[in-house]
């Protein structure tokens, strides 16, 4: 009898098969975004530090303007929750909130976790379907 069985041989590919899935996880992000860090491509150096901060951003998603910058601190909320970040949608301010994973979620989309403030200013607009976006009440 030979020593290879088909049940040796099955288990085998399936371990060579998870060890190169694991292997291609692990060296993707970081060979993906040339950065050597794993840091989206989308954001830069915004604060000057280039610590995975977002980019500012300005533009026209489907009729609305949107924006984003780096917030002035001046405010409780937008210093605490969106990691220094403002986010706008047609001048009213788009509440939204950084998580421990990179993630960003805003007022709108609250169970939505997006990648950037920008998808999340577009995702808001969406949800919106045209209404006007309403300030958020500070406590």
């Amino acid at each position: 009898m030979s020593g290879l069985t088909r049940r040796r041989a099955l288990g085998a590919a399936a371990a060579l098969t998870s060890a190169v899935a694991v292997t291609a996880a692990v060296t993707t992000p970081a060979s993906a975004t040339g950065q050597g860090h794993g840091h989206d491509p989308s954001t830069g150096p915004a604060d000057g530090h280039g610590h995975g901060a977002p980019a500012p951003f300005d533009e026209v998603y489907r009729g609305r303007r949107i924006q984003g910058r780096p917030a002035d601190g001046g405010g409780h909320h937008g210093a605490h929750h969106g990691a220094g970040y403002a986010v706008f949608v047609d001048g009213a301010e788009l509440h939204v909130m950084r998580n421990a994973d990179g993630t960003w979620i805003s007022v709108v989309s609250h169970y939505d976790p997006v990648p950037t403030p920008r998808a999340a200013a577009r995702a808001a607009v969406d949800e919106l379907q045209g209404a006007r976006l309403l300030p958020f009440p500070a406590n």
